[in-house]
């Protein structure tokens, strides 16, 4: 993966940082405010967001994300996301990955709890050279 491929929103909490580090793979990150100056993906790419809800739901995508998406030439690239969250809070679990794949089009790939797990870490970077090879046959 020579460009990055993944683009990532974490907050000062460093979870989703954490895991993204751990897979050791290129990726951007988004800035903590949504003000912040915005990576350009130079290619389709894969988004891992935590998710923030209150107990109904609302404010699950984090602004920087919302303030990334909005604009269309970044939101082109998007090919798919892998949501983080916290099981404790049950059916909302994870729901900015089904929030986004909703608003969209695009796949949940994957959901982890909090940093993950090292089997987390292996099936993401299984799962998302599956993925992009799929991708690759897609395209061509």
């Amino acid at each position: 993966m020579g460009q990055a491929k993944l683009i990532y929103y974490s907050s000062a909490s460093g979870n989703t940082q954490r895991f993204v580090e751990r897979l050791g793979l290129p990726a951007l990150r988004l800035p903590v405010s949504a003000e912040g100056p915005m990576p350009t993906p130079l290619g389709p790419y894969v988004l891992v967001c935590p998710s923030y809800a209150d107990g109904k739901g609302r404010g699950a995508v984090a602004k920087p994300v919302i303030a990334f998406l909005n604009d269309p030439t970044r939101r082109a690239g998007l090919r798919g996301v892998i949501a983080s969250g916290n099981r404790n809070f049950g059916a909302l679990f994870a729901c900015a990955g089904d929030l986004l794949a909703r608003k969209c089009n695009i796949p949940v790939l994957y959901r982890f709890e909090l940093a993950g797990t090292d089997s987390d870490i292996d099936r993401v970077r299984a799962g998302l050279e599956t993925f992009w090879r799929q991708e690759c046959s897609i395209a061509t």
